[in-house]
């Protein structure tokens, strides 16, 4: 997610164009070269960053994953010293809007490309998934107490599923701006789990 404020690493600027790249042609259609082009350096000189593409794959996928749950984990403990559950779940849709917004590259290789780790990371990827599913879940019942376990675990789903649509909206460009879309998410988001909640 993009919470620095600092320049980013050279790892960083590998990793955030072989996302754009991995997402615009899909992993296969993307050579080091091409992604080493994009950052200034040559495509061996990746090399001494990451033992190839499949590496950079992992890195940004499980990456992303943790980034989401550790994110989500803090906002909740942020949320301890007397912030109520709707209050915890205004702020836990604020940072996967943030996510979807700001990360569009990472939702287009995730549906994509997930197939494609070795079995390892993938498993690590569904692993951080589901903590920060069952995080949400949690959430959601202390705001909706009369709805049960697997109705709250569809609903965050579900509003995963809307919120992740993001880069199905258009080009950055075409959005009504982020603010607005970004307000629009979260009404969308609010609604669908009222819905469900009643």
């Amino acid at each position: 997610m993009a919470t620095r404020t600092d320049a980013p690493t050279r790892r960083e600027q590998i990793l955030k164009e072989a996302a754009r790249l991995f997402a615009e042609r899909g992993f296969h259609g993307v050579g080091v070269d091409e992604i080493g082009a994009a950052v200034g350096i040559s495509g061996p000189g990746l090399y001494r960053h990451f033992a190839g593409k499949d590496a950079m794959l992992a890195e940004l996928l499980v990456g992303i994953s943790g980034q989401l749950l550790t994110g989500a984990k803090r906002r909740v403990a942020e949320a301890d010293g007397g912030a109520g559950a709707e209050a915890v779940l205004d702020s836990l849709i604020e940072g996967h809007i943030d996510f979807a917004l700001d990360d569009r590259p990472l939702i287009t290789l995730h549906d994509r490309e997930l197939d494609r780790l070795r079995d390892s990371d993938r498993k690590m990827v569904r692993q951080l998934q589901r903590q920060y599913v069952e995080l949400w879940v949690g959430v959601v019942r202390e705001v909706y107490p009369g709805l049960g376990e697997p109705a709250a675990r569809s609903a965050v789903h579900s509003v995963f599923g809307l919120l992740n649509s993001t880069p199905h909206l258009g080009r950055a460009g075409s959005l009504p701006g982020r603010g607005a879309t970004a307000e629009l998410l979260h009404r969308m988001a609010r609604g669908a789990f009222a819905a469900v909640g009643v």
